[in-house]
């Protein structure tokens, strides 16, 4: 109770030093204030970095006029100027030669008319507003660098088009968003402003009957588009009519639609469910498209329209992944195509033990979190040593240049509360400074008897842009998680099936069953630009974990003969894990003729080390003995009947890793792109323990390819075809003293990314061929009796199909479909031809949502979802089944202003199904019906 009132607490006095530090926000100018457009500038351009037209010239050509508002001059690179002059001198079709007037989502997908070098910071325009005006109507993009964003434009039939290759929409939370306007004004039929790639905003003006008239200007609250109808561009000025005396009392004039609010229509607010570029397959910022892998991304608008606070809650939307096991309770493994996958955090290995047989001691925390990224297969070519399922890296908020501030609070069913905070902006008044800090605090009961859990979890972060070409950004996290250790259910002798138990039935001691877990991370990134086509990023990392299981963690030993009685044994102890991580990327973009370049080389360097002890206060000894009826438990009558000493502070690992890396994307042509590229690993391992056979020291180096080709026949479709490797280190001897190979990974891979309704709806169909092999099994020679040899293989093959976006506005979807033969293909142990355990022959998962986008219902939305997994086998000896299930989820959300709340229906027709197990004596049983409630407020 101390411990909570001191977070609590802290949480307050945090919270108020943010309010009074922070600065203030700017007020948003009101939608229906009128913007005054100063004249367009006449005369003609001076310098190739000055732009001026004339009326005239616009009137004659048809080709739209983008002005300098005297209100502040800019200066644009001479590219600009020379697109703009080419625009002018195309002959664009009249209005007669058109056969429909061009919509601006139609527009959407079209390549930039010119290129322009992006910048070495991506300017992020937070928020789009739009004002009526005696003219027309303004859009304005709001940032506080308004003076950074280059502008490049050209027309097509009626729509004036406009790329801004520095920028990114992304509110004050991260998100990117869309932004549209419907028929704001007479004469204009549709206002888009879209990011049309991960460096590219497009702004597309739809005009009724002729090209718009466009102005351009700076201001305090950003860039600004000032946009005049054709209609209105068109009729010579009006002659002042005689000022006619004012009256002592002014007639009122109705309001004209000019004078009328502009309702604004946001669709896929907060970027929607489709995600273009990613860096976790190629530490370079390149669009899936361009990447000849399999790699999903869940935004973060996904977890928060599920109300996912999990990561199996976020994975189960991606084809081919699959829950595993929760280590009693505590952390979450997952399989991708078969085999495990590591987790890894800003492209930072997760692991907290020396040999990574100690990975994820907990589940991780998602309040720092801003979309998730999974690369299906082997990885070794990057991250080093793994297995061949893949990468689930989790990519984190960044510090904000704009204020931001989010309290949220979630409720819901059996004792669960989270509170969060989430605020972010400049410290000083350039904004080169900049700060975030996310906060949350978790108590929950459980379906299951005599569990509970409760963690506290901060994450400051602090980022530093020293230059135009530097950033330094700091990060760090805190987390303690306290919560019963709880494996679950049990298989009996002789059944194929879990038991026939109550789900909430509780198979352990409840006096001796909690878990005490303390995370501690800090991350230091520094970005440099050299140039525009060479820059470094370095990273450190060192984090630390302390398990204490000082109270005791029980769990069953075996299963008795009577087929009801279990005997428990508790453990005590601790165990404490420390990483260090080093990590250099250059990355030189180059050409060889007509051929361009993207090279990325890098150096890693981590060491990971873990110290164990068994051993209680108080000499407490470990127990064994303890018996417990299944089917009518009394647990007060649970009785020790013995117990063995261990010795404290006993055991160590300790494992040291280089690798060093080189990759080459090469743009072969505009259509054809090749990847390749390699890592040399040398890993030296050593392990102490009291008992002397067990200690021992190993090295181990491997080399890991990968080779890929991507061709685009369209701008919408691409084909892939790659090969890659992956490894881990096995450690031991055969009983010919030989040390042991690498397990590898090998995986073969075809795919076809399409694009489909005008780039708004992505998907990727694969399929693939994975060999997991040097497998340990047992020695079939008897003289060699608990040796084992290296004979054993593993194969996954299988087609991933997944989809994600938005089918109308504000319709949004994900969804998966994953066919998966996991199997043994050769085994001393295990039969031929079983099945890979917790892997599904069939796995499929369909969640939509929609929000209304205008009206008094605006901001009113829903959700549904189905999530199917077909039956698995519970282990490698594929003794016994977990039988395929349904689960059905629901939504209904409300989005106004600053204000947020939805209501989350999980599970909800109750199905009851099992997770994933661990072995006989461990199976996870699912959830039931669960309501979950949450509301926030941004401000």
């Amino acid at each position: 109770m101390k411990l909570d009132k001191l977070f609590q607490s802290l949480l307050l006095t945090g919270a108020v030093i943010v309010f009074i530090s922070a600065p203030a926000r700017s007020e948003e100018v009101r939608e229906d204030t009128q913007a005054k457009s100063s004249t367009a500038t006449t005369g003609k351009s001076t310098s190739n970095d000055t732009v001026a037209v004339t009326d005239q010239e616009f009137i004659g050509s048809k080709s739209p006029l983008l002005t300098l508002s005297n209100r502040t001059t800019r200066h644009f690179p001479s590219i600009v100027a020379n697109s703009l002059r080419k625009a002018k001198a195309q002959n664009i079709a009249q209005l007669n030669q058109i056969e429909q007037v061009s919509q601006s989502a139609e527009l959407l997908v079209q390549s930039p008319a010119a290129e322009v070098a992006p910048s070495s910071e991506v300017v992020p325009v937070t928020g789009v507003q739009a004002n009526a005006t005696e003219n027309g109507v303004e859009i304005i993009l709001q940032t506080t660098l308004g003076e950074q964003l280059q502008i490049t434009n050209r027309s097509a039939g009626n729509n004036f088009i406009a790329d801004i290759p520095n920028a990114q929409l992304l509110l004050p939370s991260g998100d990117a968003f869309t932004f549209t306007s419907p028929n704001p004004v007479e004469g204009i039929t549709e206002i888009t402003v879209t990011n049309f790639d991960a460096n590219t905003i497009r702004v597309t003006v739809a005009g009724e009957t002729g090209l718009p008239n466009v102005e351009l200007f700076d201001s305090d609250e950003g860039l600004i588009l000032g946009l005049t109808p054709a209609t209105t561009a068109m009729h010579p000025p009006q002659q002042p009519e005689p000022e006619e005396p004012e009256s002592e009392t002014p007639e009122e004039e109705p309001l004209t639609q000019d004078d009328q609010p502009i309702e604004l229509v946001v669709t896929g607010e907060q970027s929607g469910y489709r995600v273009r570029e990613g860096s976790t397959a190629t530490r370079t910022d390149t669009p899936l498209r361009d990447i000849p892998a399999n790699i999903q991304v869940i935004p973060r608008q996904v977890l928060e329209d599920q109300g996912a606070v999990r990561l199996d809650e976020a994975l189960r939307n991606i084809a081919g992944v699959t829950f595993s096991s929760s280590f009693g309770n505590r952390g979450q493994d997952f399989r991708v195509r078969g085999f495990s996958a590591t987790q890894y955090r800003n492209g930072l290995r997760e692991d907290v033990g020396g040999s990574g047989s100690f990975n994820n001691r907990t589940a991780q925390e998602t309040a720092d979190i801003e979309r998730i990224e999974v690369l299906k297969g082997p990885a070794s070519v990057l991250f080093g040593q793994g297995e061949p399922g893949g990468v689930i890296n989790l990519v984190t908020k960044k510090p904000l240049s704009t204020p931001y501030y989010n309290i949220g609070f979630t409720a819901g069913s059996f004792d669960f509360y989270r509170p969060t905070l989430d605020f972010s902006g400049p410290l000083n008044d350039d904004g080169s400074l900049a700060y975030r800090l996310n906060i949350a605090y978790e108590s929950a009961g459980s379906f299951r008897d005599f569990t509970d859990s409760r963690r506290y979890f901060i994450a400051p972060s602090l980022a530093w842009t020293i230059s135009p070409s530097t950033k330094l950004t700091l990060e760090a996290s805190y987390l303690q998680d306290r919560r019963t250790f709880d494996r679950g259910l049990i298989v009996l002798n002789g059944s194929d099936r879990p038991a026939n138990l109550p789900f909430n039935r509780a198979l352990f001691d409840p006096n001796f069953s909690k878990t005490n877990i303390e995370e501690t991370r800090a991350y230091l990134y520094l970005d440099h630009n050299f140039s525009d086509d060479l820059s470094l990023r370095s990273a450190f990392r060192y984090t630390t974990s302390f398990e204490s299981d000082r109270e005791g963690s029980s769990s069953i030993n075996r299963l008795l003969g009577d087929n009801r009685t279990v005997e428990i044994g508790a453990s005590f102890g601790d165990q404490f894990f420390e990483t260090y991580t080093f990590q250099n990327d250059l990355v030189w973009k180059f050409n060889t003729g007509a051929i361009a370049h993207t090279l990325l080389l890098g150096v890693e360097i981590r060491n990971a080390s873990a110290r164990f002890s068994s051993q209680a206060p108080d000499e407490q000894q470990n127990l064994f003995g303890g018996l417990l009826d299944i089917f009518e438990p009394n647990y007060s009558a649970i009785a020790y009947t013995g117990g063995f000493q261990v010795f404290e502070e006993g055991d160590f690992q300790d494992q040291r890793t280089v690798g060093v890396y080189l990759q080459d994307q090469i743009t072969l042509a505009d259509n054809l792109k090749l990847l390749i590229g390699g890592r040399f690993d040398n890993v030296n391992f050593e392990q102490e323990f009291q008992v002397e056979e067990f200690s021992q020291e190993q090295s181990d180096s491997a080399f890991s390819p990968r080779l890929g080709l991507v061709y685009q026949p369209s701008e919408t479709l691409s084909l892939y075809a790659s090969y890659s490797r992956s490894f881990v280190p096995v450690l031991g001897r055969s009983a010919t003293n030989a040390q042991f190979r690498p397990t590898r990974g090998t995986q073969y891979e075809i795919g076809a990314k399409a694009d489909f309704l005008d780039g708004r709806l992505s998907t990727t169909l694969s399929a693939y061929n994975i060999t997991r092999s040097n497998v340990l099994t047992p020695d079939p020679d008897p003289a060699n009796s608990g040796f084992s040899v290296q004979v054993g293989e593993q194969r996954g093959r299988g087609i991933d199909l997944d989809v994600a976006g938005e089918i109308l506005p504000g319709w949004n979807i994900i969804a998966s479909y994953a066919l998966l033969d996991a199997t043994i293909t050769q085994d001393n142990r295990f039969e031929v031809g079983n099945r890979l355990n917790n892997i599904p022959n069939n796995a499929a998962s369909l969640w939509t949502t929609y929000t209304v986008q205008s009206g008094d219902l605006r901001g009113l939305g829903f959700g549904a979802g189905a999530f199917f997994v077909g039956e698995r086998t519970g282990d490698l000896a594929n003794s016994f089944m977990l039988p395929g299930y349904t689960r059905f989820d629901a939504a209904v959300y409300y989005n106004r202003d600053n204000f947020r709340a939805a209501l989350n229906l999980k599970n909800l027709f109750g199905t009851e199904y099992f997770a994933g197990s661990q072995n006989r004596s461990a199976v996870v049983p699912g959830a039931p019906f669960e309501v979950q409630g949450t509301i926030s407020w941004q401000f």
